[in-house]
């Protein structure tokens, strides 16, 4: 991971405000598909970055100061810390809960254990429901028949939406474009959840085996909300391009957000500075990224092979 010094250097082309002007400047929002819900483009990522702040004054200090420069998509998972990510959104944003758009995920692929999961998920986050509820890191043929089945998370999911213990229903997926394209065809989501990073996803007429070329035309088509993730492939591309040329890759896309882990609060300041001062890049400057870090696909694809974050 990189020092402070670096990685605040990396960010030379989208400059720091200081503390005011920066919380005062816009959070540019989209709409999340079909939900109609309007959502701020950088969401925070409850997962095992933020579980590095070490103290529970630490992480209130990082998303108190979140919701001051304008975030308001909380993502979260029961996965992260078996529930102490969740726990730490419960103590922290409850009095928060109206003006924020709050997730979790369920690891859970049958409808009993999905069930109570949930019903813990919510009491941790102190809320009678979340807006939105994936299931979390589809990864291969045979998950995606565990889900499926009579007795699946799938058939949990939707009776939680039913039952509005979940306002709206998603699917995430880390390394299998063309699982996620399927489930994305033959299911009923509200919002999709992929990885989307400039190293990844393949430059323009390349073979389409990734995510933006199979699963994201499906999610779109479907009128779907995107979030990308991974935009900084797990730190693997710090370093090989600033921040803002990596959120503004995957924000070109047509997605609604990118959720990124913040480890340190000044990764937070240089990702909202990135996000505020968002230009859309054009499809040959994205090739070009593309390119130049285009040796460290495999590797990425490796990695992400059986990667959860948990």
């Amino acid at each position: 991971m990189l020092s402070r010094r670096t990685f605040l250097a990396a960010s030379a082309s989208a400059p720091l405000l200081d503390s005011q002007a920066l919380a005062a400047a816009p959070m540019p929002m989209r709409t999340l598909g079909r939900t109609g819900q309007q959502v701020s483009c950088l969401a925070f990522g409850g997962g095992s970055r933020f579980l590095m702040y070490k103290t529970e004054e630490e992480a209130a200090a990082v998303l108190n100061r979140a919701l001051e420069l304008g975030i308001t998509y909380f993502d979260n998972a029961f996965g992260y810390g078996d529930g102490k990510s969740e726990t730490r959104y419960g103590n922290i944003l409850k009095p928060h809960r109206q003006k924020i758009f709050m997730v979790t995920k369920t690891n859970d692929r049958t409808y009993d254990g999905t069930m109570r999961l949930v019903e813990g998920s919510l009491k941790r986050m102190q809320t009678d429901h979340v807006d939105l509820l994936h299931i979390h890191a589809l990864s291969g043929a045979d998950d995606l028949a565990k889900i499926e089945s009579p007795d699946g998370v799938l058939k949990a999911v939707y009776k939680l939406r039913e039952q509005k213990m979940t306002r709206f229903v998603g699917i995430s997926c880390h390394n299998d474009p063309e699982i996620l394209k399927q489930a994305l065809e033959r299911h009923d989501f509200d919002v999709t959840q992929m990885a989307l990073n400039a190293a990844r996803i393949g430059a323009a007429g390349e073979r389409p085996t990734s995510f933006e070329n199979l699963a994201l035309p499906v999610a779109i088509r479907k009128k779907m909300g995107v979030i990308a993730m991974k935009i900084y492939g797990q730190e693997k591309l710090n370093g090989k391009a600033t921040p803002a040329e990596l959120i503004s890759y995957s924000l070109s896309l047509p997605v609604t957000a990118v959720v990124i882990g913040m480890p340190k609060p000044e990764h937070l300041e240089v990702n909202v500075a990135a996000v505020k001062g968002f230009q859309p890049m054009s499809r040959p400057d994205r090739d070009a990224l593309y390119g130049k870090l285009a040796p460290y696909k495999l590797a990425m694809d490796r990695y992400f092979a059986d990667h959860v974050d948990a």
